[in-house]
């Protein structure tokens, strides 16, 4: 994917990927919440004739590759275009003009949240190596409707009463997209472990399960659900003594936790080590210790 390409995708349809959906249209403009703080009135705005976006509570715009750029935290241009080829990998770039754009529909309906059921998605856990009962407790099924067909999938909720939703050919987020926080109900722990999406978290649950060292229990957790994210997670690491980032071994994961550490200080502790040579905690946990029939 090059710069031309890039700028071609619709920035809405960025946008949708990664959770964020628009709360009105005026016209060519679609209002958000902003992606980039948070907000309860949306100042975030995309042209969708000019493909432009512009967030009036930081004064700043421009277009897709700006965006990735604020997002990312980096001003490296073919490190932002991968981000964008990674994350929209089945969005097709447009060359040519576009239309007038219909009033946007929510892009899931009738959306269905079940007790994790489905032998489908049970043997698509398996698949990722992830325990049957840790998914069971920490998942939900959601069947919802998109196009005009029924489809289902393995449900992860976030704090806001959102869901990151995965199946063998389909990964997306149902609206509101906001990290997870999963703690005792008594308080915070001394220390916190921070993954960036479900699938990692599970992981580091089965690895905890078979007794890895590293992998120790008593902690409190937080999913990211994108490393988009992360601004949105320092509050919530105040009061803990200790963090252990267990974040992907790429360029974002090693941003991110070089950005954790200038907000957060001495208390961030880089676990990636524990998975050294392996892209995340899933990729080792497949590799190491899953072994299917």
């Amino acid at each position: 994917m090059n710069i031309q390409t890039t700028k071609q995708i619709r920035i809405e349809d960025y946008l949708h990927t990664l959770g964020h959906f628009p709360v009105r249209q005026c016209g060519a403009n679609l209002w958000y919440r902003s992606p980039l703080r948070e907000e309860t009135d949306a100042s975030f705005k995309v042209n969708t004739a000019l493909n432009k976006w512009f967030d009036f509570g930081i004064g700043k715009g421009g277009d897709l590759i700006a965006l990735a750029s604020e997002l990312y935290g980096s001003k490296d241009v073919s490190y932002l275009l991968r981000q964008i080829e990674r994350q929209t990998p089945h969005i097709c770039p447009v060359a040519c003009p576009f239309p007038k754009r219909e009033k946007p529909k929510p892009a899931f309906q009738e959306v269905e949240v079940k007790e994790l059921a489905s032998p489908a998605l049970y043997r698509y856990l398996k698949e990722r190596g992830i325990d049957a009962g840790t998914a069971r407790r920490e998942c939900r099924e959601i069947r919802y409707g998109l196009g005009g067909k029924r489809y289902f999938a393995v449900g992860f909720p976030n704090m806001n009463g959102g869901y990151e939703i995965r199946n063998r050919y389909f990964k997306a987020c149902i609206s509101p997209k906001a990290v997870s926080y999963i703690r005792e109900p008594e308080g915070k722990r001394p220390v916190c472990c921070l993954f960036e999406g479900f699938m990692d978290y599970l992981s580091f649950l089965t690895l905890q399960k078979k007794g890895i060292e590293g992998f120790q229990p008593g902690c409190d957790h937080i999913v990211l659900n994108s490393v988009a994210n992360l601004t949105k997670a320092v509050a919530l690491l105040d009061g803990y003594k200790e963090i252990r980032c267990f974040l992907d071994n790429d360029r974002a994961g090693r941003n991110a936790v070089d950005e954790l550490r200038k907000c957060i200080g001495e208390r961030i502790f880089d676990q990636s080590h524990l998975y050294a040579g392996y892209k995340d905690l899933n990729d080792y946990i497949l590799s190491c210790f899953c072994i299917l029939p």
